[in-house]
């Protein structure tokens, strides 16, 4: 897997006629080496931006090699702010591979 990292919303989010309507379920997955506190990483990261997300809802998914690790949070988006600042925080996060 490449260090390539999303670095914003998809397209269709990013001009003034988006497809989302706030407040709304969000699914944001994150990926990363399938290190020892990677989970609880994005959690934390998660948390700052959407404090009602609960961590034990967190869907992980190990690679087939199990080197990588996928970890799917659904927030409850309440802004495309709130949204453009989480994908922020993740991407920049040194454990985090890709965000989708």
């Amino acid at each position: 897997m490449s260090k390539l990292k999303s670095a914003s919303l998809p397209a269709s989010a990013q001009d003034g006629d988006s497809l989302i309507h706030y407040p709304c379920d969000f699914p944001i997955k994150v990926m990363g080496r399938n290190a020892d506190g990677f989970a609880d990483a994005v959690a934390a990261v998660v948390l700052k931006h959407a404090p009602d997300f609960d961590p034990s809802s967190m869907e992980l998914r190990p690679s087939s090699g199990r080197n990588y690790l996928s970890c799917t949070c659904t927030i409850r988006a309440t802004s495309r702010v709130q949204l453009d600042a989480l994908y922020m925080a993740l991407t920049s996060h040194p454990m985090v591979a890709v965000v989708l």
